[in-house]
Order: C-alpha cells, then structure tokens, then sequence
C-alpha cells in the first residue's frame, strides 16, 4: 500500500513543510446531529494514510475520507456563529476532535482568521464549558498551524484573552485551567523566539499557581475545592515554558522557586504533590545543563521529603494514588540522586521516540494532554512534532519500506542524536534571548 501525499511548502518563518492528503468529498447534516457524525467518521478514519478492505482488496480513498471531514469542520465552522450556546458547544467539541485526529495545516490556513475570531468571541462572551473547550481548540489550532508565522499571528490575537480568564478568580475553575494548558503550549509552540510573549505568559502562569506557596510563617495555605487542579495545570504549563528560558533566566527560577516547590510537596493534594516533584526533577535538569555541578542546596532535606513521599503508606489516602505518588517519586530521586531516568519508549506505526529526561517528558506529556488519543497520529504526520521530536520529515511508506524496518538501537541513537543537536540550536536561541532580556 502505498501513502501519497500533496507536497507544499508554508511559507512559514521556519520554512517547514507540511504535508496534506485530500480530495472534495460531499457533507449534509443537521446542526444537532454533526457532533456525533464528526465523532463517528474521526474515530473511522484517522490512524492511517490507506487502507485494503479485507477480503476484497479494494484500496479505501482516504483522500475523499479527508474531505468529507474537511466538509464537515465547514458546517461546525459556520456554527461557531450561531446564536446558541448549544450549537457553538458542539461545533467546538466537533472542531476538538477533528483537529486532534487529523493534520489539516492546508485547510485551516485559509479560515485561521474567521476560527480565531469565533474563538476569541466564545472566550470573552460564552460560558464556562464553553470558554474551556474553546481554549482547548485555541491550543489544537497553534499546534496545527506550528512554529511559523501564522501560528505567531493566532497566539498574539488570543494570548491576552487566555491570560485574562486565566488570572481571574471569578471565572470558571474548568475554563481556567484550560485557558492555563492552552496558554502554555501556545505560546510553546508559537512564541518561542519572542522574548515578550514568553515572560508574560510565564508571569500570568506564576501568578497563579503561586497560592499555593508557603505563607509567611512556613505553612501553607488552604485552598477550596478545584484550585490544585488549576495550580496543577498552571504549574505545568510554566514547567514546560521553562524549557525555553536562557541560562540566566533558569539561575534566578532555581533560586526564587526551588525552595518553595520543596516546601508544596507537603500539600494534602495528590496531584499537585506529583506535579511539584515532576516541576523540581525538570529544573534540577535545566540546572544540570548549565552547569553539571548544579546542585540544590538544601538537596539532603529534599531527598529525606522524596523517600518519604516514595514509600507512603498512609492509609487515609486512596489505594491508587498512594501507588502513582511511590512510583512517580522513586524516579524523581532517584535522577535527583543519582541522574537516573526510566527510559520510555513511544511506539507509532513503524517508529518510535524515546522519552529519555524529565525535559523532554514534560514536552511529550503536553502535547498528550491537547492531542489525546491522536498524540500518535500527530507524530507520525504533523511537521512540528516530528521537528520538536528529531524525527525529520513524515515517511512515504510502501510495502518495501515496511520490510525493511531498522533496528531498535539504530532507531534510539538516531533520536538521540537528533534531540540533542536540537537542544543545542535551543541553547545559542536562549542566549539570543537572553540578550533581549
């Protein structure tokens, strides 16, 4: 089976390319009932380029199956400006799963415009579950349009809107925390280069995820229900921002933030203990890039709260999460200790990367959370990820290709050294940037 693809060049800032397969196919549904059929047809069609009807031979056109959705996301387009709220919720939730399950860079560079417009009006006018998916689709649309100019021009249209629910206490807690997660990869994906956008979306971030810092007397303090989820969020997506950060940016974080984040692994809330201790093992790796020396200077006091938090055994605490706490804090000590990581390897199609560090878990994790199940689809096709990942461009795949598959090891060392020749470039960027700043 040959996969064929329609070439062209963006004309993006990076000069990417992006590749698209498609033919015009035919759409007809009404407003009430185009979600499910959107679900129905994405969850049909979207893990390969082609396919042969067993028993038949027939090859399915998977070209007129990316038109018909291509129809389809019209129609939810067109509804995103409806006058009710049901209607655009379920064009947004429609757009949700398209934009996750397919590459459509082609399609959506012509309406970017008219689909950021109908996204900014959900977020100043709509409710919360509408502000939360629509910000959830601001980040599927950066990640679709990638690192270029389009992508720059979209992020500077919605990062204030993002940032503005993100920091206001009387919003939605869901829309929030969603605006926190699209904010983070947004401006990952489309402002890495602009020193600006990057401190202000670490600054809105901080600000948030800061209540749950220790107060002054050292104890910290207690937050209603939902909040540790948003500061979760919150501080993940400033994690994953920290990335982008130059050497002296990363010294004046390690001394401000690593003794209070030592401080929050005492919280009472699961989750946010986790994400703190992923936070700290992710800036003990920044640090150790800077300088191999890097060491935290209370490090003894820290290792004595992650042994603690690696063998809990409270049984106040629910069964599965005393589980995901030991497993989670056994590997942040032990790359604490000893710069010990748990390799894991992420399977699609005929590759495969290798998540090898704390840096690049957090960035894996991101794009999981925003992509869901089509994280996989993405990495075999999408031109950003395949960048950010070392994996070069998408493979033609025929049946001679697939015969001749390479080895494990050929497969890690090539990823390997990919990521670290990336990391390199990310190093002479940050010291540009830090100029700027």
């Amino acid at each position: 089976v040959r996969f064929t693809w329609n070439l062209n060049r963006g004309g993006t800032k990076k000069s990417t390319r992006y590749w698209r397969n498609g033919v015009r196919g035919e759409s007809g549904v009404s407003d009430d009932d185009l979600a499910l059929e959107v679900l129905s047809h994405y969850s049909s069609t979207s893990e390969s380029a082609s396919v042969i009807e067993e028993g038949t031979g027939e090859v399915v056109d998977e070209q007129t199956a990316q038109e018909e959705t291509e129809d389809k996301l019209k129609q939810c387009i067109d509804n995103l400006m409806d006058k009710s709220a049901k209607t655009r919720l379920a064009a947004l939730e429609s757009l949700h799963l398209g934009f996750s399950s397919r590459v459509l860079y082609e399609f959506l560079l012509e309406r970017r415009f008219t689909i950021s417009d109908c996204l900014e009006r959900s977020l100043k006018k709509g409710g919360g579950e509408e502000q939360a998916t629509a910000a959830t689709v601001c980040a599927l649309l950066c990640v679709q349009l990638g690192g270029g100019v389009e992508g720059e021009e979209g992020f500077k249209m919605l990062r204030p809107i993002l940032s503005s629910i993100l920091i206001d206490s009387c919003a939605s807690l869901p829309a929030r925390q969603s605006c926190a997660r699209a904010l983070g990869m947004c401006c990952y994906v489309s402002a890495s280069d602009d020193a600006e956008d990057l401190l202000k979306s670490i600054g809105h971030l901080e600000s948030v995820f800061v209540g749950s810092y220790p107060l002054g007397d050292g104890t910290l303090p207690s937050v209603k229900a939902g909040i540790p989820a948003l500061h979760s969020a919150a501080l993940q997506s400033w994690a994953l921002l920290c990335t982008l950060c130059p050497a002296s940016r990363i010294n004046t974080i390690l001394n401000h933030h690593m003794p209070r984040l030592h401080t929050c692994l005492e919280s009472s809330e699961v989750n946010f203990r986790i994400a703190v201790g992923e936070t700290i093992a992710l800036l003990c790796e920044l640090g150790r890039d800077i300088d191999q020396e890097f060491e935290y200077e209370d490090c003894d006091a820290l290792c004595d709260s992650l042994k603690n938090l690696a063998t809990d055994g409270n049984k106040h605490r629910a069964k599965n999460d005393r589980r995901k706490q030991r497993s989670i804090f056994r590997e942040v000590l032990h790359y604490i200790e000893n710069e010990d990581f748990t390799e894991e390897k992420i399977q699609f199609g005929i590759e495969a990367i290798y998540i090898d560090g704390w840096i690049r878990r957090r960035i894996y994790d991101a794009f999981k959370e925003v992509l869901e199940s089509g994280v996989r689809h993405h990495l075999q096709f999408n031109p950003l990820l395949r960048d950010i990942f070392g994996l070069g461009p998408p493979l033609i795949l025929d049946a001679s290709v697939k015969a001749s598959r390479i080895s494990r090891t050929e497969r890690h060392l090539f990823n390997s050294a990919a990521f670290k020749a990336r990391t390199k470039l990310r190093n002479k960027v940050r010291d540009k940037r830090a100029d700027v700043m």
